[in-house]
């Protein structure tokens, strides 16, 4: 098995204490597309708890042999790889147990702590419990205040409870502040763990790798060296069968706020005294803080917010967003955003960072690019003909994990001519087998009671100071959203936000 660098400096893969797992919205996409099959993947690895239980809780009457049926179907969809022969589904069904209490605002559970009891008895658990949020945001405070009230979140001794809070953490400012007063009434800040599964993803915990175990890089990794910093989350698809959700958050909310902002802290970061989580969970927070105050007055001039139209994308005619099913006529969802900020600190100042993220664009793809400065003076009488772009360091974080460097070399013959060419390094040709997903790191970092690659409440707060300026300046204007042919790179306005600063977006 790998070693998790960021587990403290342990040499070795921990495992897990027994406990029981308990999914709030077991039959809802996410479970069914992502937890579900991270955790059989855990438990074909021999990763997962030994003993554990793995309770459901649903919203309707279910048997427990339709929660196996819809367990191994999940796995049949979404996880094809996972071995499903009989002694692994006879494994599965035994650990599996359904909860179907739902009681009102501010009752407590009482199936909830009786079923757990007897997990404890019956598998083994030792009382250790992690509860996970799968459901629609309104539904956060209720769950918990029920828990609370049946004395769930306060563990036996020698036991833990956790908890593991789903995106989005409040739509604003004030709504992060009201859910997060309700964790706090139940829950200490050490049992909370806030997820983003972009953390987990591979490359995205290789980057503080890159930096401190090569010291080629960690010198050129500041303002002396770096002329910019892009960061693109690009998605293909619309908004599906999400519209509901969509039409309340846009891109903003619904990636810049955490995903981008999240990897923008774990690039430009101090290096850490330590791998402990805290260490780290410190020097991301100082990199929000750092984070120059938009200036409500000058936004429009550092930010674009957009909405596709009509286009085509893979070959097809898409329609536009505001034709999608469940869409108002007259939305004014952002679908696109990109922006330009400032981390105001010995190390980034000057260094422009540029974020985008936005839907039907022309490939899903998810990356970092530090562009390096340009040579000081170029001694090489090259002809009219070359085209030289600048050193450039590239962190591909989906799909095709793995990383570029783009260097200028001269081409064969004898004339004197240079190209930029790209040295890569990609995970799954280098290190073969399989990359687990996100969701199978993160889940197995709560069960350890690391809390490194999740977000803590000052961060989560911070990030929405950072935006708040930019919502209320976009959401609050009267003017038409501008718009993007579906199957492109954005609006021209986006382009012209770096055109302004004699640069331009990298190709995807």
């Amino acid at each position: 098995m790998t070693t998790n660098p960021f587990r403290a400096g342990l040499l070795d893969e921990r495992s897990p204490d027994p406990c029981a797992i308990v999914i709030f919205g077991a039959g809802g996409d996410l479970a069914q597309r992502k937890l579900l099959p991270a955790l059989m993947h855990l438990s074909e690895q021999g990763r997962s708890p030994d003993p554990c239980a793995l309770v459901g809780v649903f919203r309707r009457p279910m048997a427990v042999e339709e929660f196996r049926r819809m367990v191994l179907d999940s796995a049949a969809r979404f996880a094809p790889d996972l071995p499903l022969d009989a002694d692994f589904q006879r494994k599965c069904a035994g650990r599996l147990h359904v909860c179907t209490e739902h009681p009102p605002e501010g009752a407590p559970y009482r199936e909830l702590p009786a079923l757990l009891t007897g997990l404890a008895a019956s598998h083994g658990t030792r009382g250790n419990v992690l509860f996970y949020l799968s459901v629609p945001p309104s539904s956060f405070a209720p769950i918990v205040r029920g828990l609370g009230a049946a004395g769930l979140t306060q563990a036996p001794a020698g036991s833990w409870r956790r908890i593991i809070v789903e995106k989005p953490f409040g739509r604003d400012l004030a709504s992060a502040l009201q859910l997060e007063g309700a964790l706090a009434e139940v829950f200490s800040e050490d049992q909370v763990y806030r997820i983003d599964h972009y953390m987990g993803k591979e490359t995205v915990q290789n980057i503080l790798v890159l930096r401190l175990a090569n010291s080629v890089l960690e010198p050129q990794w500041n303002s002396h060296y770096v002329d910019h910093v892009q960061i693109t989350a690009a998605e293909s698809l619309g908004v599906e069968n999400r519209a509901g959700y969509y039409e309340e958050a846009g891109a903003l909310r619904d990636m810049l706020q955490n995903h981008l902002l999240q990897i923008l802290a774990l690039v430009a970061m101090e290096p850490p005294a330590s791998l402990a989580p805290e260490a780290i969970r410190g020097e991301k927070m100082k990199v929000l803080e750092a984070v120059r105050p938009y200036d409500p007055a000058a936004i429009r001039q550092s930010v674009v917010c957009a909405q596709y139209a009509a286009g085509f994308c893979d070959g097809k005619p898409v329609p536009g967003y505001r034709d999608e099913p469940g869409v108002r006529a007259d939305s004014r969802t952002d679908t696109f955003c990109a922006l330009r900020l400032w981390v105001d600190n010995w190390r980034w100042q000057g260094v422009p960072f540029y974020l985008r993220t936005g839907k039907r664009l022309p490939k899903r793809i998810t990356e970092v690019t530090l562009q390096f400065k340009r040579v000081p003076h170029m001694v090489f009488q090259t002809s009219s003909g070359d085209w030289i772009e600048p050193n450039a360091l590239s962190i591909r974080i989906q799909p095709q994990e793995g990383i570029s460097l783009k260097f200028v070399a001269k081409l064969p013959g004898h004339t004197l001519r240079l190209r930029s060419v790209d040295m890569e390094f990609r995970y799954g040709t280098s290190f073969g087998g399989r990359i687990g997903d996100a969701y199978e790191r993160l889940l197995l970092d709560a069960m350890l009671g690391d809390p490194t690659l999740f977000a803590r409440r000052d961060a989560v707060e911070q990030s929405w100071k950072i935006v708040m300026p930019i919502l209320e300046t976009w959401s609050g204007g009267s003017a038409a959203l501008p718009g993007y042919r579906a199957g492109t790179w954005g609006p021209a306005e986006a382009d012209a936000l770096l055109q302004s600063d004699g640069r331009e977006w990298r190709s995807l």
